[in-house]
């Protein structure tokens, strides 16, 4: 299957240093391979509504929901680019993941069959120099594909503050080239590894 990335960022402002992160890691992919970047402060989704005990959920057919939907389903690689917010994913991260469980629930879109054996990755930065800081959000995405039956490419970490800050982590950028070109395995819980580290680039 030809591979198609889908690049979502999470920050509230463009070009952070996660953002940047995510581009120097992109910018390794072979040529041809298709990119897509969007921007979740710019494409809002509502607050998740769980309907499980009362009804199953309808497709999305226009709004954001609906191009997130269509554009994560297109996806062979889906990389989370949030930065570390409170020591997680951010807000628009949230809701994104949150809709997951909506989709799950909508007749006839077999969304967990269909990214099953996909792969998610992660991309962030933060302004904090021992890493164990980002397990929360590190945490989050693994469990998350695991759940899926996804695999996972692990967590590109960086540190920054200040608006390009992240250009200077020399160490970030030299795992950033080789970032995507290493292999995902399966992903799995914790408690099927004996809690396995994957804060950094190998899961």
């Amino acid at each position: 299957m030809t591979r198609r990335f889908l690049f979502l960022l999470g920050s509230s402002r463009p070009d952070g240093n996660t953002e940047l992160l995510a581009r120097r890691a992109a910018e390794q992919l072979p040529h041809g391979t298709e990119q897509r970047w969007i921007n979740l402060a710019e494409h809002p989704l509502p607050d998740f509504e769980d309907l499980r005990h009362d009804s199953d959920h309808v497709r999305p057919r226009e709004g954001a929901a609906a191009v997130l939907l269509d554009a994560t389903l297109a996806a062979t690689d889906v990389v989370i680019a949030s930065p570390l917010y409170w020591y997680s994913v951010s807000a628009h991260t949230k809701r994104y993941l949150d809709h997951w469980a909506g989709w799950l629930r909508v007749p006839g879109l077999d969304f967990k069959a269909t990214m099953a054996g996909r792969t998610l990755w992660g991309v962030t930065a933060l302004a904090h120099e021992e890493q164990e800081v980002a397990d929360p959000l590190v945490g989050t995405l693994r469990n998350s594909a695991a759940y899926m039956g996804m695999r996972f490419g692990g967590v590109l970490l960086g540190n920054g503050s200040k608006p390009g800050d992240v250009l200077r982590d020399t160490e970030a950028l030299t795992r950033a080239k080789t970032f995507f070109a290493q292999e995902a395995p399966l992903a799995r819980f914790p408690y099927e590894e004996g809690g396995a580290d994957v804060r950094d680039v190998t899961p």
